[in-house]
């Protein structure tokens, strides 16, 4: 029997491919690499989308309709207020209509600015209405801090963007596939997708990592400190994932992206990642695990100046993107996903 609906084909997609056994993930064509390295969010969401809902001058429609949905900011934000920031978000897409601010685009644009009224209410500060002339990673940055974002740290939030932008029939990903199905709406798909993100088996791992070095500290420490976590048959954050069975490719473009920022955790990284390899080659010798997307990630967004609770939220606003093609791509089917199951409990008694 297969559990977790392991090796089940539930869809076919064009918007990316997922290959395990390899370490490689293509997003419509594009290794990730490549995808991270020429695009910025825009440009992976008009990728996604091609085909499936209009593209054209994405970005300038982008910052408008970002512009747009702060209005809903005073309506939605008291409902959501004193929420975790996950929640909060969710609370208020929710809110949305299942018009034109609830669409494709209408979400897309929500998700920074409803995350930085979030943030900013929360920090006892006027929630600060969106640049619809800024790129949409540059303008979360600037709605959080209350000024423009310097450059390098919006290239950077981009490429993270565009690396978690898509990655096949995740957990999240098949929620919003499994309510688009019954024509429900995108509101209630990407609904649906907050919900599934929330669960700490999904969205829930950046935060810890950095928990995880700051319990390390430093870098002569981290082979003890790994060699007792492991011999207490504890778990190593940002190790490990449910589909790579070699390394995750995503782990090497934000090692690359945080390499060209400031950030003073980057040495403490590189040491725990080295010797945490090495320990779970000695403890775990028949199970292939490697690094993550999450080890990386914890450092790029700490060092764009992001507070680890808002890493699962960061991750939605990348990864809301292949959602909403995903939901476009299982409405033009016209099927419900009604998958079967295997009935396991007490048969009944039979008549003679």
């Amino acid at each position: 029997m297969t559990t977790g609906l392991d090796g089940i084909v539930a869809a076919e997609t064009v918007m990316s491919l997922v290959d395990g056994q390899r370490g490689v993930l293509v997003i419509r064509g594009l290794p990730v690499e490549e995808a991270a390295r020429t695009l910025d969010f825009e440009g992976v969401l008009a990728l996604l989308w091609d085909g499936f809902a209009d593209t054209a001058d994405l970005k300038a429609r982008l910052g408008v309709t970002r512009a747009a949905a702060f209005r809903h900011v005073p309506r939605l934000l008291p409902a959501a207020a004193g929420l975790p920031p996950i929640d909060g978000l969710r609370a208020m897409i929710a809110g949305l209509a299942d018009d034109a601010d609830g669409s494709p685009l209408g979400l897309v644009a929500a998700m920074p600015v409803f995350l930085a009224a979030l943030v900013r209410q929360a920090r006892g500060k006027t929630p600060i209405a969106p640049d619809p002339k800024s790129g949409h990673a540059a303008d979360l940055l600037r709605m959080l801090a209350g000024k423009p974002a310097e450059p390098a740290l919006a290239r950077a939030l981009d490429a993270y963007l565009v690396t978690v932008s898509d990655h096949g029939l995740n957990a999240s990903t098949f929620a919003a596939r499994v309510v688009a199905s019954t024509l429900a709406g995108t509101v209630a798909s990407v609904t649906a997708a907050l919900c599934a993100l929330k669960g700490p088996l999904h969205g829930g791992a950046p935060g810890p990592v950095l928990d995880m070095l700051d319990a390390i500290g430093a870098a002569k420490a981290a082979p003890g400190w790994i060699e007792g976590e492991l011999t207490a048959g504890r778990r190593l954050m940002g190790f490990g994932h449910r589909i790579y069975r070699t390394r995750d490719p995503r782990a090497d473009v934000l090692k690359s992206v945080v390499a060209r920022l400031s950030s003073p955790r980057i040495a403490l990284a590189e040491a725990v990642e080295k010797a945490a390899l090495a320990a779970l080659h000695k403890h775990k010798p028949d199970r292939p695990l490697d690094i993550n997307v999450e080890f990386y990630t914890a450092l790029v967004l700490d060092a764009v100046g992001l507070d680890r609770s808002l890493f699962t939220p960061a991750f939605a606003i990348g990864r809301v993107a292949g959602w909403t093609a995903h939901i476009l791509e299982q409405e033009q089917t016209g099927r419900l996903l009604r998958p079967d199951s295997r009935y396991v409990g007490p048969q009944p008694s039979l008549a003679a």
